[in-house]
């Protein structure tokens, strides 16, 4: 078992063949952390990493004792006020107006696996040998407050998860203000941090900064996780790069309000924070009440920021995704949304999957304007039944006829939001999140419905298994256009008003946790307005999200590289789209849209009918290669070559588990005028082995291929005066590399 105990009790050590995480508790009962990193040998006592010295203008916690102050100590789990006064792990008020609090270790337990988290999506395991769980319990005497501590590492996996829950053993009401889901205390600062950052339609850019001594943060207060943050971090040693270097990664469970903060002290420590945000935060608990917070993955990768993407890929892919649609090749689809709009008929839909069905498309997706009064974006939402007038045979009878043509069937639900203009606010006008006698703001001409009530979560249910029950629908895109403002319920009480953003959230899970359960043959894809809920929250329930709302070719090159930074190709919506695009405006090749989108779950977003017959071949081109090579996409490992934020290229590549086929992606933003030769060296093959070129036919040895490099020039390199293709701006390759 990967958990080692010593001194009875007193010092834990997880490790696998990469990592190493040593805890010990200190000499008055609280928690200290010694070293997380690269595995290093097990070994009964770790006390001598353990550092205290007198420090002038400095509290001691020991009358007599002027060594132990925990603000010069690793804390494991910190509370505030008691000689440390960096920022806590977790704050508790009491009804005496205290915020102080001392956790005491009590009790530990080690086993085998790893537990589900109650009401909140968490990674797993298959088999109880993939994973050993240490829960150390603590507790405030005083308060009689139970602290649990929930670590799991992954047997084959550079992995430690984390958790924390709280149970309220004693007699009076507190209220929880801050529960992070992990804390940290490295032992320097020389580290680079590493954010995924953005707006609609440029989510997930990459920004990097030098920690130095204060706070540096990233969050969401929007009652998502958001367009504008995720809830990632990495640090990474400033000669980190992809492929070689240590990097640790910190990304949360979680589709919420969150924090992911690192401060650093005038010692140089850093302490890595990242939970719910307490912002507006506030958790009532009652005697014998309870708290879950959500699970924290942290990765530690001395193979450079590829090998930290690579723990990620796995894991999210084949340990946090669930259902028959983990592990399934995903159907090439093409939603109607960029060529129709709501501006459709079923006459005009059979049309388009017709031919859709004859290029090859394996998926029809219905998206908005097809239920209640939904011709425009002021009114229909929340009223989840057939508009007949615009479809006389229902979505059932819909469905029929798409699955007569030879295609699967899906369709699109906003199921969060409702219009002023629906039945269901004429009936339920108090049913929306907002304070009473204040200005309700809309957006998109939409309101949030209040997911923390359970009859709301039920009516919703009730319309949309309805649908799904009746009709035959292989796939379901779940959108959400708006974040929440006027954080208020009318059903919670006054002093519980700071439990509405994460009950919120609960139900929202609740219904996917629900509706999966019951349908579990359909393809769930979430989406919120693009890529503004883009977590790993969201992949517990569906397999794969739609990536941003820009489906610009050039654009989307930093959108996946940077998604890519912890999310697998599989989960990345990906689709062709019309040009101009709607966007950006920019003109791409045929060719170009479609080599970008072959690296995520790939479709369309157009009207094949208004094609010219060249991109039509094209388009056929296309989809028979995804057929041959999704699986390996989608299950491979991925190697990020070259990044399109650093200048005019990106490349890219997948390569099978049995190292017998590499998939390459290699793109240019603009044309060059006499440009130099260029080679490309590629990663992740077997040096000995002998790769053709599946489309010219030329051999290489992997070596060659890692070492020397693939030439990767163009005509662009030099003048053509032969006849040769020429290349041109937005140009772009994929070639596939075939074992011998």
């Amino acid at each position: 078992m990967p958990i080692a105990v010593h001194q009875e009790g007193k010092m834990f050590h997880l490790f696998n063949d990469e990592i190493s995480y040593v805890i010990q508790v200190l000499s008055d009962g609280t928690l200290g952390n010694l070293y997380y990193g690269k595995r290093i040998s097990d070994r009964d006592s770790f006390d001598h990493l353990i550092e205290a010295e007198y420090r002038p203008n400095t509290a001691y916690v020991n009358k007599g004792d002027v060594s132990f102050s925990r603000e010069h100590l690793r804390q494991e789990y910190p509370v505030y006020g008691s000689t440390d006064y960096r920022h806590p792990a977790i704050t508790v008020l009491q009804e005496n107006g205290s915020r102080i609090s001392s956790f005491v270790v009590k009790d530990y337990t080690v086993f085998d696996g790893k537990k589900e988290l109650d009401q909140l999506p968490a990674t797993y395991v298959e088999q109880k040998d993939e994973a050993a769980t240490l829960e150390i319990q603590l507790l405030d005497e005083l308060l009689n407050l139970e602290l649990t501590l929930s670590y799991t590492i992954f047997e084959q996996q550079p992995v430690v998860t984390r958790s924390v829950k709280v149970i309220n053993r004693g007699e009076q009401k507190l209220h929880l203000e801050q529960i992070m889901s992990m804390s940290l205390d490295l032992l320097d600062s020389n580290y680079e941090l590493l954010q995924l950052s953005g707006a609609w339609g440029r989510e997930r850019h990459l920004q990097f900064r030098k920690l130095v001594p204060g706070i540096q943060s990233i969050e969401s207060t929007r009652g998502s996780s958001s367009h504008y943050q995720n809830p990632f971090i990495a640090l990474k040693r400033p000669d980190c790069t992809e492929q070689m270097g240590e990097a640790i990664g910190f990304s949360l469970v979680y589709s919420g309000n969150f924090l992911a903060q690192v401060e650093v002290d005038t010692y140089n420590v850093s302490r890595v924070s990242l939970g719910i945000n307490p912002f507006n935060f506030d958790w009532v608990l009652e005697s014998g009440e309870g708290f879950q917070s959500p699970e924290v993955v942290m990765t530690y990768s001395s193979k450079g920021l590829n090998g930290m993407s690579q723990s990620y890929h796995w894991l999210y892919r084949k340990r946090l995704a669930r259902g028959q649609w983990r592990d399934q090749e995903r159907p090439i689809l093409i939603n109607n949304w960029e060529a129709t709009g709501m501006d459709f008929t079923e006459e005009k839909l059979i049309d388009f999957a017709k031919t859709a069905f004859e290029d090859g498309v394996e998926l029809f997706v219905l998206d908005d304007g097809w239920f209640g009064g939904r011709r425009h974006e002021r009114a229909g939402l929340g009223d989840w039944f057939a508009n007949e007038e615009l479809l006389p045979n229902g979505i059932a009878g819909l469905a029929e006829q798409i699955n007569q043509i030879g295609l699967s069937f899906g369709l699109w639900f906003e199921p969060e939001m409702v219009n002023e203009d629906s039945e269901l606010y004429r009936r339920h006008p108090d049913w929306i999140i907002k304070v009473p006698d204040r200005t309700v703001s809309h957006g998109r001409h939409q309101y949030v419905l209040d997911f923390s009530r359970e009859e709301v979560v039920e009516k919703i249910y009730q319309m949309v298994a309805k649908v799904l029950g009746e009709a035959k629908i292989s796939y379901v895109k779940w959108d959400m256009n708006r974040c929440i403002t006027e954080a208020y319920s009318e059903k919670l009480p006054a002093e519980r008003q700071g439990e509405l953003f994460h009950r919120y959230i609960l139900g929202v899970y609740a219904l996917y946790e629900r509706l999966t359960s019951d349908f579990p043959h359909i393809l769930f894809e979430f989406c919120a307005s693009g890529g503004g809920r883009f977590d790993p929250g969201m992949l517990y329930y569906s397999p794969q999200g739609w990536t941003s709302d820009d489906t610009d070719a050039v654009e989307r090159l930093k959108i996946q590289y940077g998604t890519s930074l912890v999310y697998p190709l599989s989960s990345m919506g990906a689709h062709v789209s019309a040009v101009p695009n709607e966007q950006s405006f920019r003109e791409v090749s045929m060719e170009t849209r479609g080599n970008v989108a072959a690296f995520g779950s790939f479709g369309y977003e157009l009207d094949l009918n208004q094609l010219t017959e060249a991109d039509r071949e094209i388009v056929r081109q296309q989809i028979c290669f995804i057929k041959d090579y999704r699986k390996i996409i989608h299950q491979g490992d991925f190697y990020r070559l070259v990044s399109p934020f650093e200048g005019n290229y990106c490349a890219w590549m997948v390569v099978s588990a049995d190292k017998k086929t590499s998939i390459l992606g290699y793109y240019k933003i603009l044309n060059e005028v006499n440009g130099p030769f260029s080679r490309l060296q590629l990663k992740g093959l077997v040096p000995t082995v002998e790769y053709t070129n599946v489309q010219t036919g030329k051999t290489y040895f992997g070596d060659e291929l890692m070492n020397v490099g693939f030439v990767t020039s163009d005509t662009s390199c030099g003048q053509v005066i032969d006849g040769r293709k020429t290349s041109h701006d937005f140009d772009s390759r994929i070639i596939v590399l075939q074992a011998k």
